[in-house]
């Protein structure tokens, strides 16, 4: 692809670097800025620059957040006895569209895959470890997509937290084996929530 602008060749490069834009769709976008009038163009790069500086990981269940606790942790009004272990944050946001669940969460930031290099110690799961430890958890819902990384990933830490006084209990197989949480629908990803399985009755199936 040829430009006439060393400029517009570079905003063009930086644009394609994310996830699902290639080229001609990062020219289209950054033609469609030029269009605009300076201020947006501006309002969108201090937004993403804010973004980038100021955003925050919840320092109790590493959800991203402006302030060290989120609006989940801290709301008097959720049950901080049940925890929903999630991959990120899309599925946090996946989950709580479906206004079913009451408790907490915790965000392992990924799952364990060998192939990508991957492990127990790159996500956030000796935290979640620490936690149940200290007690006042009593129930685990392992909500991780039903792929070979989720399962691995659910064994695993099935494997940690045997030694602890907690229920641990998955989501129910509404979800199809291979499907990733955040493209759920809401009323099945809702009903798989309600109708959680203990943990080990799904390794025995």
């Amino acid at each position: 692809m040829d430009f006439s602008s060393k400029l517009l060749e570079s905003a063009v490069n930086e644009m394609a670097q994310l996830p699902g834009i290639g080229k001609r769709t990062a020219l289209r976008l950054v033609l469609h800025l030029l269009k605009q009038p300076k201020e947006q163009t501006s309002y969108l790069a201090e937004a993403l620059k804010s973004f980038r500086d100021e955003i925050k990981l919840c320092k109790n269940c590493h959800n991203i957040s402006d302030v060290e606790l989120c609006e989940i942790c801290t709301n008097t009004r959720r049950d901080p006895e049940l925890i929903c272990v999630v991959e990120d944050i899309r599925d946090v946001m996946a989950i709580e569209n479906t206004s079913q669940f009451k408790g907490l969460y915790h965000v392992l930031g990924g799952k364990i895959s060998p192939i990508e290099g991957i492990g127990p110690h790159n996500l956030t799961i000796e935290n979640l470890v620490e936690k149940v430890g200290q007690g006042g958890v009593k129930e685990i819902i392992l909500a991780l997509s039903s792929t070979m990384e989720g399962d691995t990933t659910n064994f695993y830490i099935y494997r940690q937290l045997q030694k602890f006084d907690v229920n641990l209990t998955t989501i129910a197989r509404g979800i199809s084996v291979g499907d990733e949480i955040e493209y759920a629908d809401e009323v099945t990803l809702g009903r798989s929530i309600l109708n959680r399985v203990p943990f080990e009755q799904g390794l025995k199936s």
